[in-house]
C-alpha cells in the first residue's frame, strides 16, 4: 500500500551540514518496522529535500517540534556525542492535567522498559544515584490543567511524559501514562451548546507535548545554536480557551 501524501515539514534551520525541521504531530521520525504505510520525516526529507540525511535524535510520533538532522556522517557523529553526554538542551512545552507539587521542581527518577506493556517506559522501582532528571516549571495554572515547560537531562524514551505523570500531572491525551482523553471545550465552558447529532471534537486530542527549542554546539563552527519551533495551532488554541474560560491560578514567574 502506498504511503498517503504528506508535505515536507517547515525548515527551521539549515546550513552545509545540518537541517532542522518543525515536525508536526502524527508524523513518525523514522520508518515504522511493522507498518510501512505510515509516513515518516526521514523518508520525506530523503525523497524531497536531501537524499543523504540522518536523524540525530527522535521525537515521539504525537510530539511536535524541533527535529535535528545531519547532512554528513561527521556532523552526525559529533551531535550524537553531544546527545549521549547530555550536552544538548531540549526545551519542551506540555499541557498537563492537574498541577505540579511545586511550581519549579526537578524530578529525579531512573526509567526502565516496562516489560508488562511493550513500547512503554516506567519509573524504576528503586531510587538510583545519578538518575535521569527532568526540570519542570509551571508557566500558568488553570482550573484543572497547567501549562508546563520541561528540560530533560537526558533524552530517554518518553522521559518527560513518564516524569510528569510520576509527579501527578500526566500530559493531556497521553494514553500510555495518563487517561488518554483529550481536552474538550464543553469541559471548560459552562454554557457550551452541543450540536445535535454531531459528536464534539476535542480542542486537542493528541499528546499535548511540543519540543519548543533545541540548543547545541555546532559541530563545525563550535558556536552555540538555538533552534526554536513556534507553538502548533492546536496548543495555541487550547491555551487561548483555557485562559478565557478556566483562568484559575494566574501567571507564574519564569
Amino acid at each position: 500500500m502506498a504511503k498517503p501524501p504528506y508535505p515536507l515539514p517547515p525548515i527551521l534551520f539549515e546550513d552545509e551540514c545540518l537541517v532542522a525541521f518543525d515536525k508536526p504531530s502524527g508524523l513518525l521520525t523514522v520508518p515504522d518496522r511493522w507498518d510501512k504505510a505510515r509516513s515518516d520525516l526521514v523518508s520525506l526529507v530523503r525523497e524531497h529535500h536531501a537524499p543523504g540525511i540522518y536523524n540525530i535524535h527522535r521525537l515521539d510520533p504525537e510530539t511536535s517540534g524541533v527535529l535535528l538532522c545531519a547532512k554528513t556522517k561527521v556532523a552526525l557523529a559529533a551531535l550524537e556525542r553531544q546527545f549521549g553526554t547530555s550536552r544538548v538542551n531540549i526545551h519542551y512545552l506540555a499541557l498537563v492535567l492537574g498541577a505540579l507539587p511545586e511550581p519549579d521542581m526537578t524530578i529525579r527518577r531512573e526509567l526502565e522498559t516496562d516489560r508488562n506493556q511493550p513500547g512503554r517506559m516506567r519509573v524504576a522501582a528503586a531510587y538510583r544515584r545519578g538518575a535521569c532528571r527532568t526540570r519542570a516549571h509551571t508557566i500558568e495554572v488553570f482550573r484543572t490543567h497547567s501549562l508546563i515547560e520541561a528540560w530533560p537531562s537526558a533524552e530517554k524514551p518518553h522521559q518527560v511524559r513518564v516524569h510528569l505523570a510520576h509527579a501527578g500531572c500526566p500530559v493531556v491525551a497521553d494514553a500510555f501514562y495518563g487517561n488518554g482523553r483529550g481536552l474538550y471545550l464543553s469541559e471548560i465552558k459552562s454554557d457550551y451548546k452541543f450540536k445535535p447529532h454531531e459528536p464534539e471534537r476535542p480542542l486537542i486530542g493528541r499528546v499535548a507535548l511540543h519540543a519548543e527549542s533545541l540548543t547545541f554546539t555546532h559541530p563545525v563552527t563550535q558556536a552555540e545554536i538555538t533552534i526554536n519551533a513556534p507553538w502548533p495551532k492546536d496548543i495555541s488554541i487550547v491555551v487561548k480557551y483555557l485562559k478565557r474560560f478556566a483562568p484559575t491560578g494566574g501567571n507564574m514567574a519564569p
